[in-house]
C-alpha cells in the first residue's frame, strides 16, 4: 500500500495556483487532433472542487452563445498546460450549483478584495 501512495505522490502537480469555488479561471488544455496538438483555453467560473490527491477534479462553467457549458477537468492531468486565476470570487459555499439556474445580474459573483 505504501508503494501506491509513493507513486501517486510523484504524479501530483505542484505548479498549479490556489483556486476555489467562485473564482474565474482560464484553463489552458492540450487537445490532440490526429497527430497535431494545440492548446485550447476554457475560461469560466469554478463551481466546485472535489476529491483529493490524484483523483481531484474541478468543474468550470461558462456561458457560450447564451447556453451554459460545464466542463470537468482532472486537476493533476498532464494535459493541463496551465491555469490562470483571473478573479477571486467571494462565495460562502464550496459548491455553487445555484448558478446553473441563474442568468444575468443574479448570476454575478462579488470579487474578493
Amino acid at each position: 500500500m505504501d508503494l501506491v501512495k509513493h507513486i501517486e505522490a510523484s504524479q501530483i502537480r505542484t505548479d498549479l495556483p490556489v483556486f476555489a469555488a467562485g473564482d474565474n479561471v482560464s484553463v489552458h488544455y492540450k487537445i490532440k487532433e490526429g497527430e497535431k496538438e494545440r492548446i485550447q483555453v476554457f475560461q469560466g467560473t469554478v463551481l466546485q472542487r472535489r476529491n483529493a490527491g490524484l483523483d481531484e477534479t474541478f468543474t468550470v462553467r461558462k456561458i457560450s452563445s447564451g447556453i451554459g457549458v460545464e466542463r470537468i477537468f482532472p486537476t493533476h492531468s498532464p494535459n493541463i498546460d496551465k491555469i490562470d486565476v483571473n478573479r477571486r470570487g467571494k462565495v460562502r459555499r464550496a459548491r455553487i450549483f445555484y448558478l446553473r439556474g441563474r442568468s444575468g445580474k443574479s448570476a454575478r459573483i462579488k470579487e474578493k478584495r
